[in-house]
């Protein structure tokens, strides 16, 4: 999932309209993040639908990660959050792709190396809280006392 739409964020940086790209980066990482967080049980009305102690846990173990995305709904704010950190990244990508040939593979490997890392880094992070979520104990309590 996250390597597809890598190669599509590289397409799109050899767009050569100022900003297309990063436009088209938002709504790819808005789609990708979404999804990940679904496929994880991470998603915000997921998260809405469990128990309020295991409500609790989850929330603990995403402050503890530090994520902005996981158990929120993916907006354009927050991606734009995400996208600051790798700054000067995206700032390279935007100068390289007017140099004729060179600038413009330079751009879709920033690009595409940029949204892996991106895109690994939520797949790794959303992988390690459902892992403790899964092994926690106190979950394995409520399923005890509930049955």
């Amino acid at each position: 999932m996250v390597t597809k739409r890598a190669v599509v964020s590289g397409a799109a940086s050899l767009i050569p309209v100022p900003g297309a790209d990063i436009a088209a980066d938002v709504g790819i990482l808005i789609k990708l993040l979404s999804s990940v967080n679904r496929k994880f049980g991470l998603s915000k009305e997921q998260i809405d639908t469990y128990d309020y102690r295991i409500k609790m846990l989850i929330f603990s173990l995403i402050t503890k990660a530090g994520s902005e995305v996981i158990g929120r709904a993916v907006t354009k704010e927050i991606i734009l959050t995400v996208l600051k950190r790798i700054g000067v990244r995206v700032t390279a990508k935007e100068i390289a792709k007017y140099i004729p040939v060179i600038g413009q593979v330079c751009a879709v490997s920033v690009s595409v190396g940029a949204m892996k890392y991106i895109g690994n880094s939520h797949v790794e992070d959303c992988y390690r809280i459902a892992k403790q979520i899964a092994g926690s104990k106190e979950l394995t309590l409520n399923y005890y006392e509930a049955g």
